[in-house]
C-alpha cells in the first residue's frame, strides 16, 4: 500500500555519526508509504553517515530541532549508530523534543543505539524492548525490560537491534504510525 501514510509527517532525528542504513531505509520506506519524512539535527546542512566503522555519505538536513515542534509530526525515529544516540542525548532540546512524541502518545522508532536517547528522555521505564546487546544494562538500568528480538512493540514504542534488522524494523514503523496515537497506560509494578 503505498499511501498508507499520506498526509503523515515522520521526524527523523539524527546528527553525525548516524548508522547510514539505519536512517537511510526507514527514510525510503516512509517516503514510499507516502509519508512526509523530515531529517532533523542540531545543526543545519548536512549530517555524516557512517557504514559500521567507515564514513558513509552525508545527509541533508531539512530542519533543525530548533525549527521543529513535536506537534507537528505523527511519528518519530531515532537511528543508531554510536555517535549519533551519543551526541542527541547530550542535547536538552533533542530530549525534549523526544519526551514530548511520549507525552502525546505518538508512535516512536528506535534501532541499535538509538533507544539511548529514549534512556535520557526518561521513557522507557516499564516497556519491553529491544535494541543492540551493549546497550541491554543501560536499558535494564532505566527501567526496561530488555529481549533479544529482531523488532518489539510496545504501546507504539518500536525498537529493532541492528541494520540486519531493518526489513522488520520498516515494516512495523509503518503499521505503528498509521495506527497514530497509543494507549500510554503504565505497565503494572
Amino acid at each position: 500500500m503505498a499511501n498508507e501514510l499520506q498526509g503523515k509527517r515522520i521526524a527523523i532525528v539524527a546528527t553525525d555519526g548516524f548508522e547510514q542504513s539505519e536512517l537511510l531505509k526507514p527514510l525510503e520506506a516512509l517516503k514510499q508509504a507516502g509519508a512526509q519524512a523530515d531529517v532533523i539535527a542540531p545543526k543545519a546542512g548536512e549530517i555524516q553517515g557512517m557504514e559500521h566503522h567507515d564514513k558513509g555519505q552525508k545527509v541533508k538536513v531539512d530542519r533543525t530541532i530548533d525549527q521543529v515542534k513535536a506537534e507537528d509530526y505523527a511519528g518519530l525515529v531515532l537511528p543508531g549508530g554510536v555517535a549519533n544516540p551519543d551526541a542527541l542525548r547530550t542535547n536538552a532540546k533533542v530530549v525534549a523534543f523526544v519526551r514530548a512524541f511520549f507525552d502525546a502518545k505518538k508512535p516512536v522508532a528506535a534501532i541499535c543505539h538509538g533507544p539511548w536517547t529514549l534512556i535520557e528522555a526518561d521513557v522507557v521505564r516499564g516497556r519491553t524492548v529491544t535494541s543492540w546487546p551493549s546497550l541491554q544494562t543501560d536499558l535494564k538500568n532505566a527501567g526496561a525490560h530488555w529481549v533479544d528480538q529482531e523488532v518489539v512493540v510496545d504501546r507504539g514504542l518500536v525498537t529493532s537491534r541492528k541494520p540486519d534488522d531493518l526489513l522488520a524494523f520498516c515494516k512495523k514503523i509503518i503499521e505503528e504510525f498509521r495506527e497514530g496515537r497509543h494507549d500510554r497506560r503504565e505497565a503494572a509494578e
